[in-house]
């Protein structure tokens, strides 16, 4: 059985809805799942984890929410070669860029993606809904 962690930081509700749905899925395929807000979640925390799902909404200009979710993400992506990587959010404009600068920066650290990226503009709906549980089966 993999173990998975499904970590996000939500403002709204919608990225924690697109958490659910990824916990859904892993839970699905079988993974040992526990779910972490950003804040709780570290470089000891990912070393227990086969598969790791990262959420987190567009803030600001097309960025990672700052406070809480930058810190955490900048401190553990070093150590997430070799692990299967998933990512997921919510944004309210612009046209995803943040996901893609994500992605680039997962690449950039040696971190190869599990799934396509899902993201959603605003609340996530029943096809996002979806892939968000697809997702967390990929991670498993």
């Amino acid at each position: 059985m993999s173990k998975v962690a499904v970590v996000f930081w939500s403002q709204t509700g919608n990225t924690e809805s697109m958490a659910n749905a990824v916990v859904e899925g892993a839970k699905t395929a079988g993974a040992e799942v526990k779910v972490f807000v950003a804040g709780e979640f570290n470089v000891d925390a990912a070393a227990e984890y086969d598969g790791i799902a990262f959420g987190c909404p567009s803030m600001g200009v097309e960025v990672l929410e700052e406070a809480e979710f930058q810190p955490m993400w900048d401190a553990v992506k070093g150590s997430l070669a070799g692990k299967k990587i998933v990512l997921f959010g919510s944004y309210g404009w612009g046209d995803g860029e943040w996901m893609r600068n994500w992605e680039a920066e997962c690449k950039d650290a040696g971190i190869e993606l599990a799934a396509e990226s899902v993201i959603a503009n605003d609340a996530p709906g029943d096809s996002d809904i979806k892939k968000c549980v697809e997702l967390g089966k990929a991670v498993s």
